[in-house]
């Protein structure tokens, strides 16, 4: 049985919660949050101690492997602490909120040659796999990506001190998306929206992007909306479109191929496959891996702060 702690307690770690302790080889140890009221609440929900704080967690010992679901602006020790008791991690996006202190939590995680996943789940889209027979050979050359949303209910989220803004917090789910089907990007430049409150993060923002193989993207965001609106990644190659949300595939505007509905599962299956040695363990975004999608999402923050585009290292 695979004992897993889970640092956190909102509605991200909630969720795994309950994927986790659906599987027979899984229980959950304890829950740990700085907010004691809902740590009691997610454990009580499974059976399971709660926690003041990750450090009592990690001293209560017992773990296989820990959890890291914690808001962007408390990455950092969570992790350090983990690794130093040599437990896998698997961490919820986005890592930090600058790029110094997940490179560290990375070569920290490669020192110790533990098992680490992050939470892009729409890597485990089927509907990728579809899109991906679909081009074939042919290269895209155009991706548009999009994230028209609300602003989240949590407090900390429109103050960029503490989310990083939408770019880091929500958007780099398309961008890892765009990774994975267009490729690696070498140039940013994003403009945001004239502020009405000053002090928070950008309410909407356009980026273009160029890809390191001659693909043109561009990226708009906004949390100005009531609803979830638009959010997802189109391309387009030779001979055909694709648009790519987190629940559909659509075809040339026309043919609407739905997702199985198991991405969230299976990133969690997958890290804990990992955490017990299995060989074909499915771990698609290790910790190093984020760590690329990561560092464009930051890099389309700058831009938009410094208003002027910058420059990623191969």
């Amino acid at each position: 049985m695979t004992r897993v702690g889970i640092i956190g307690a909102g509605n991200v770690a909630a969720r795994h919660a309950d994927v986790l302790s659906g599987f027979p080889d899984v229980t959950i140890a304890g829950i740990a949050d700085t907010d004691p009221h809902r740590a009691e609440a997610l454990a009580s929900r499974h059976g399971t101690p709660a926690y003041g704080g990750h450090a009592d967690l990690l001293s209560a010992g017992g773990l296989d492997a820990v959890y890291v679901c914690v808001p962007p602006f408390a990455h950092g020790n969570p992790e350090y602490d983990s690794i130093s008791c040599d437990l896998p991690i698997f961490v919820e996006k986005p890592l930090s909120l600058d790029l110094p202190t997940a490179e560290k939590i990375a070569a920290e995680i490669e020192r110790k040659d533990l098992p680490s996943a992050v939470g892009h789940h729409w890597r485990y889209l089927d509907i990728l796999d579809q899109a991906r027979d679909l081009l074939g050979d042919r290269p895209i050359r155009l991706a548009l990506g999009h994230w028209l949303d609300k602003v989240p209910p949590v407090g900390w989220w429109l103050n960029p001190a503490m989310s990083g803004g939408q770019m880091v917090e929500q958007a780099v789910h398309v961008l890892d998306l765009a990774r994975l089907l267009v490729g690696e990007v070498s140039m940013v430049h994003a403009v945001p929206a004239d502020n009405t409150i000053d002090g928070e993060v950008d309410r909407a923002t356009a980026a273009v992007l160029r890809f390191a193989d001659g693909a043109a993207g561009l990226l708009a965001t906004s949390c100005l909306l009531r609803h979830k609106h638009r959010v997802g990644l189109e391309v387009c190659a030779d001979g055909i479109a694709l648009e790519v949300s987190e629940t559909r595939l659509v075809v040339d505007g026309e043919r609407l191929v739905e997702d199985g509905g198991q991405a969230k599962t299976l990133v969690d299956r997958a890290f804990i496959d990992a955490v017990q040695g299995k060989r074909d363990a499915d771990v698609r975004a290790p910790y190093r891996e984020a760590l690329r999608t990561h560092r464009l999402a930051l890099a389309l923050a700058e831009s938009a702060v410094e208003r002027k585009p910058v420059i990623l290292d191969g």
